[in-house]
């Protein structure tokens, strides 16, 4: 069953680099008393990920922290090592976009926005979609239905719907 705006965000702990290597995250402390965006792309430095997704929030950082927002999460099926390596080559990291390791897939599949493209090499990976979130309850979704394009999952359209 896939996630909708008024449900809980499923328990799930994911990975982050830290300063003696990767860390555990718990999303719900993370979630807990705050607004967060959290976003999803299908995999670190992919096109449309690198070129389109992560650059829109960056952009909107000012907005979205206007609108309220605690934190901007990057969630994509990359081991933490990718997803340090990724915010530093976007400027995500600068930008005080919080990147984190689905790496099993577990928090994608548990809102049921996962796939897996095997002739791209994909398996178990997020579809791209961006979510707000209150007190770990979804407030708006925006799930793509092409996963090429970053149409309605993009920091503008979040910003607007904020």
């Amino acid at each position: 069953m896939t996630i909708s705006v008024g449900d809980k965000l499923p328990e799930a702990t994911l990975l982050q680099m830290g300063g003696k290597g990767p860390e555990q995250v718990d999303l719900d402390d993370k979630t807990k008393g705050r607004k967060v965006v959290i976003f999803a792309v299908p995999g670190a430095f992919t096109p449309t990920c690198h070129s389109a997704h992560v650059p829109s929030f960056i952009q909107s950082m000012d907005d979205l922290k206007a609108k309220g927002v605690d934190e901007v999460i990057c969630v994509a099926g990359n081991d933490p090592f990718v997803m340090q390596a990724w915010g530093e080559a976007t400027g995500a990291d600068k930008a005080g976009i919080t990147m984190l390791s689905d790496a099993s897939g577990a928090f994608s599949e548990a809102l049921g926005l996962n796939f897996s493209a095997p002739p791209a090499g994909l398996y178990n990976r997020a579809s791209r979609f961006a979510l707000a979130a209150e007190d770990g309850v979804v407030t708006v979704l925006n799930v793509e239905e092409n996963g090429g394009t970053c149409d309605i999952s993009g920091g503008p359209t979040m910003v607007d719907a904020l």
